[in-house]
């Protein structure tokens, strides 16, 4: 039985092999529409969640499956001091595999070694987003044509956004690849992706706090918001939440291949007039996500059609 519980889980040559799988679910649909009749997803929100949650439903639901769950921690049995490890337990024998996000580093770690059951971490905390890292992936190979030599623009909350996390040990693996890394003083990389990772594996990078100065350089710019949710006080993320916004002017700055992505929600990083422009990718990439939680769920539930 295997588990996610970050990108690296999986090999390059294994994440080649998802990838390759959630395109050929994507032009073929109909070929994987009944591969999971007969199983059961567990959807175990503790956070509120959109796309992700609806991500995962909608893959299971469209490879024949069924799911059952929950969408915050008031409507489960945390709100009577049930521990997350009783219950994946308990959900083991009512599902097949589990999606997991809960607020707290680790969570999913410590469901996973309760479970009896594949466990896929949705996210936790400030720490890890490992499908959304596998959508990003797919996005960036399935419309840039690789995965190696690229200038990537990280803006915004790189210190406690989990997905700029996750794509940075995700990408150090390939070759040729360079960060640009936009952000206030405030919101700069934690100290152990600069050291374990961006170091360790002598990637090189920069960071910069002019989102303009960075832009004719991009092959890729992953914009994030400033999460309200990750602040300990109000005051600091008023200061921090309009520091980058990318609109029809900036635009002009950068190259014509350029792609814009986010992990989404926005909130008012990226004005909805760049929504038009051809480079700006981030609802595609929603797209991608259902595809790839497709191959993924087939994957470590060891189904094939």
């Amino acid at each position: 039985m295997r588990h996610i519980m970050s990108p690296l889980d999986f090999s390059t040559d294994e994440l080649e092999k998802l990838m390759d799988l959630a395109n050929d679910i994507e032009s073929n649909p109909d070929k994987y529409a009944h591969v999971c009749e007969g199983k059961r997803l567990a959807t175990l929100f503790y956070e509120p969640s959109t796309r992700t949650r609806l991500s995962f439903e909608a893959a299971m639901m469209a490879l024949g499956g069924k799911v059952l769950g929950f969408s915050d921690s008031t409507s489960c049995s945390a709100t009577k001091g049930e521990s997350v490890a009783d219950t994946i337990r308990t959900v083991s024998c009512y599902a097949h595999i589990a999606a997991i996000r809960h607020p707290k580093e680790g969570a999913a770690l410590v469901a996973s070694m309760a479970s009896k059951i594949p466990v896929m971490n949705a996210g936790d905390g400030g720490h890890q987003h490992p499908t959304q890292t596998l959508t990003d992936l797919l996005t960036i190979r399935s419309l840039k044509g690789r995965l190696n030599n690229l200038t990537i623009g990280l803006c915004g909350d790189l210190k406690f956004g989990r997905t700029v996390h996750s794509l940075i040990e995700a990408l150090v693996r390939y070759t040729g690849i360079k960060f640009i890394l936009i952000s206030p003083e405030e919101l700069r990389i934690p100290g152990y992706i600069r050291d374990d990772v961006l170091d360790k594996t002598k990637t090189p990078f920069e960071e910069v706090t002019r989102l303009e100065d960075a832009l004719p350089q991009l092959d890729l710019l992953y914009m994030t918001r400033v999460q309200k949710e990750r602040f300990f006080n109000e005051e600091d993320y008023v200061r921090m939440k309009d520091f980058y916004i990318l609109d029809k002017e900036k635009m002009k700055l950068a190259g014509p291949d350029m792609l814009v992505m986010h992990p989404l929600p926005r909130v008012n990083e990226i004005s909805v007039e760049v929504d038009s422009d051809p480079r700006a990718v981030y609802f595609k990439q929603v797209q991608y996500g259902m595809y790839v939680r497709m191959a993924l769920i087939m994957t470590l539930l060891e189904l094939e059609v």
